[in-house]
């Protein structure tokens, strides 16, 4: 059952909060705090152990600190700065975790150069069938990086410790 949910909740929590960002620019607060709150649940069941959890908090609150900062200066956007640290809470202080922004921000720099072509190319898109949210072509409207948070979630998260300890259980 625990290993039912940590291959399910993790991966739709991302889905979501990607999905919601790109079609309305905002992550949904419950999003973040269904993430984090059944990390807090599935931790103890997972066989974790006290200092991996420990490890997971510091993550969580390190990775927070740093898109707080980006927050302040408007960088970053609130809700994509509260899923990439919930997101941490499951990857836990290591390399994981390095893998996962080191992808969200390749795959981040590859949306902000889908999101330029399309408002260089609005006049011809506008009038296409191809449905495409508004506010991709406002200029100020910023890039839904909860695209590039989930896309990076679901390239990394398969090496995590607590996804390889639950797959170890079911063989």
């Amino acid at each position: 059952m625990i290993e039912a949910a940590i291959f399910v909740i993790f991966p739709l929590c991302m889905a979501m909060a990607a999905f919601c960002d790109i079609i309305s620019m905002k992550i949904p607060n419950r999003v973040s705090v269904i993430l984090a709150a059944s990390f807090f649940v599935i931790a103890p069941f997972s066989g974790m152990d006290l200092a991996t959890f420990g490890w997971s908090l510091v993550a969580a609150s390190t990775v927070f600190a740093g898109c707080f900062a980006l927050f302040a200066f408007n960088v970053m956007g609130g809700g994509d700065a509260k899923i990439l640290s919930a997101a941490a809470l499951w990857y836990g202080f290591n390399i994981d975790l390095v893998a996962l922004l080191g992808f969200t921000g390749i795959y981040g720099g590859l949306l902000a150069l889908v999101v330029l072509m399309i408002r260089a190319n609005q006049n011809v898109l506008l009038i296409s069938p191809i449905p495409i949210p508004m506010h991709f072509f406002k200029d100020r409207a910023g890039i839904p990086y909860g695209v590039a948070i989930g896309a990076a979630a679901f390239s990394t998260y398969p090496d995590t410790e607590i996804f390889t300890r639950a797959l170890s259980h079911l063989s």
